[in-house]
């Protein structure tokens, strides 16, 4: 799909960006599990803290085919700090789109210059593809407060992170009682687990956030009681086209490292690129990064233009973009031969980072859950 002049220049920034900033120092932070906080916020100058957030706020107001034109270029530098950039940024637009003028105004200039950064706590020990099943409570107390009691698993940022957009249970069983709740670092009652050891995503902390008589202001509850899930679905279909981007720019990365390497070494006299099972290979990675390309594009312009089919695009392209990039950026290991797995070459940091796209913002198996259902509406 033909991009116009304004995205061509948001795909040059953040590959400059990627590349000057990211890439030089992706596999320090990665063996040294560093979270690059300084650097991470030097993305807010870019415009990229607040993509699809109201420019009021500091925000830069661009539509979700924009945002995957940044994630792609952004995981060609690393993907684990892109996908950080991507959850803090379905936050803030969580706050934007569904909060209240007051809301907005106390946080989002803080967010979108990354003065504060933000997590996403839907995921539980008990509950992750069954997020209706949550079981985080959030018991008023008086007209002031919520309390809060409960556990959040996997959640990205923490305990780094400031804001955390949770969750939680305010009144029946199943999705019609779910809420969504801000709680800030530092609340009485918030504390959180021990740093998550992880196969990849090494450059952004993950740990569990754990709530034990957490007294809340009941000012942070976003729009109204039992609207929550609705936020959170809504949520996902833009998170799902972030992290195929991710899956895309790590994979594209890791096919232009595998395309140099065929050049450079020898094998029986000759570059392993000359021989004709490595070409076949690399065709067809090149072609499935391409697929992947075209169908991310689609639909996220099918989620900025409203289409009614949205949601059934952003499934497809989730559970296509990321099995292919994960295929990819394997491949290209194997064409590395023993030297992909070695961490000299980065080609198994891109495989490690990219495996758990296929899991997280709903497993690649309930995207098919989802597409299936919506064939037959």
């Amino acid at each position: 799909m033909p991009l116009t002049e304004d995205q061509r220049l948001i795909q040059d920034a953040a590959r400059k960006f990627a590349f000057d900033r990211l890439r030089p120092n992706a596999a320090a932070w990665d063996q040294g599990s560093i979270f690059p906080r300084e650097v991470i916020k030097e993305a807010a100058s870019l415009g990229f803290a607040g993509i699809y957030v109201r420019e009021d706020v500091g925000g830069s107001a661009l539509g979700r085919l924009d945002a995957a034109l940044v994630f792609e270029q952004l995981s060609r530098g690393c993907v684990a700090t892109a996908a950080f950039i991507s959850i803090h940024n379905m936050a803030s637009w969580m706050i934007d789109r569904f909060g209240n003028e007051e809301q907005r105004q106390r946080w989002l200039p803080k967010l979108t210059s990354m003065d504060l950064m933000a997590s996403y706590a839907l995921t539980e020990p008990g509950s992750g593809s069954d997020a209706a099943a949550l079981r985080t409570t959030a018991k008023k107390d008086g007209n002031s407060h919520y309390v809060l009691n409960g556990t959040k698993a996997f959640i990205s940022g923490a305990p780094e992170n400031d804001l955390y957009v949770c969750m939680v249970r305010t009144g029946e069983g199943g999705a019609k009682g779910v809420s969504t709740i801000v709680v800030e670092k530092g609340t009485p009652g918030l504390s959180f687990g021990a740093l998550e050891k992880k196969m990849g995503w090494n450059a952004q902390p993950t740990a569990q956030v754990i709530f034990e008589d957490c007294r809340v202001p009941a000012e942070n509850l976003i729009n109204d009681e039992g609207f929550g899930f609705k936020i959170a679905m809504m949520g996902l279909d833009g998170g799902r086209l972030n992290i195929a981007a991710t899956s895309l720019g790590g994979a594209t990365d890791a096919f232009e490292r595998a395309l140099q390497y065929s050049t450079e070494r020898k094998a029986f006299g000759k570059a392993i690129g000359d021989f004709q099972a490595t070409q076949f290979k690399l065709a067809d990675m090149a072609t499935d990064l391409e697929a992947a390309r075209v169908f991310l594009y689609e639909a996220a312009s099918r989620l900025d233009a409203k289409d009614p089919e949205a949601t059934k695009f952003c499934a497809m392209a989730k559970r296509f973009v990321t099995d292919a990039g994960f295929r990819v950026a394997n491949d290209a290991l194997q064409i590395h031969g023993g030297y992909g797995y070695l961490k000299d070459y980065e080609i198994e940091r891109i495989v490690r980072d990219v495996r758990v796209n296929q899991i997280l913002e709903g497993t690649n198996e309930i995207m098919r859950v989802i597409i299936a259902r919506e064939l037959t509406r």
